[in-house]
């Protein structure tokens, strides 16, 4: 059993778990608590190492012991120790360090969800997971958004990381990648574009939400078609999880309506 904070694993752990430069050189993350751990696995994502509580609840052990079989490296560490190496406040027992996964782009994509310099971890985490719940089958990143295999951007992401392809490019490659696929490109705006309802969201689609104090960047909207989301009362905007979720929803509306 590790005792010590000073443990290398440990100290890889908690690197892991506060620099984006540590995550892309190693080419691993840390997956935190029983939910997150259940999805990597079931989505046969490749853990390295596991680090463990004695005193996890059954749930978790079970988990513990899958990775055992598997072959995982696991070891138990004292309750002091899992503190230190965590990103929570009230940590679950249960550390897996897990292999970046090389996504692929799908060949022929239909719905596509794009995020312009999303920077805040808890907007990044919700809009991708609301993308896996719309059966989106892809979300392009431009530089500068929030590291999207940071500790807050998982939790809130809820699993999403582990079934939706996710992959950072520049702003050109990105309008490339629609253009050869025949997605028309929607860009979320403030007060200007077609109304939301009326824009045809069911043709090949990709849906690009702004970062939260800029809004769409031009290298972006100069390829797209301006949509917006009519608020007829006093707030000046919506966040931008709010407004990625309702546009998201419309399109599934839309093509449930058609199949219907």
């Amino acid at each position: 059993m590790i005792t010590s904070v000073k443990n290398p694993k440990v100290k890889e752990l908690r690197l892991l778990q506060a620099q984006t430069k540590a995550r892309r050189a190693a080419g691993t993350f840390v997956v935190e608590g029983i939910r997150l751990a259940e999805e990597a696995l079931a989505a046969d994502w490749q853990t390295t190492y596991c680090l463990y509580s004695p005193g996890i609840t059954t749930r978790g052990m079970e988990i513990v012991q899958k990775l055992q079989e598997a072959g995982v490296e696991t070891e138990a560490a004292a309750d002091h120790v899992i503190s230190a190496a965590s990103d929570t406040r009230s940590p679950q027992g249960l550390l897996l360090v897990v292999r970046m996964d090389r996504f692929r782009l799908p060949e022929t994509p239909s719905l596509v969800l794009v995020l312009d310099q999303i920077q805040d971890p808890g907007n990044q985490g919700s809009l991708l997971r609301t993308a896996a719940a719309a059966a989106f089958e892809a979300v392009l990143m431009t530089e500068g958004s929030s590291d999207v295999f940071a500790p807050k951007v998982l939790r809130a992401g809820m699993g999403a990381h582990f079934h939706l392809p996710i992959m950072t490019l520049p702003p050109e490659e990105i309008a490339g990648y629609c253009r050869q696929h025949n997605l028309t490109m929607w860009a979320a705006m403030l007060r200007q574009g077609e109304d939301y309802t009326r824009a045809d969201l069911r043709a090949p689609t990709a849906l690009i939400i702004g970062s939260e104090a800029h809004g769409v960047g031009a290298a972006l909207a100069g390829h797209a078609r301006p949509i917006q989301i009519p608020m007829p009362g006093s707030s000046e905007s919506l966040n931008a999880s709010t407004a990625g979720a309702i546009l998201m929803f419309e399109a599934v509306r839309q093509r449930t309506a058609v199949q219907g």
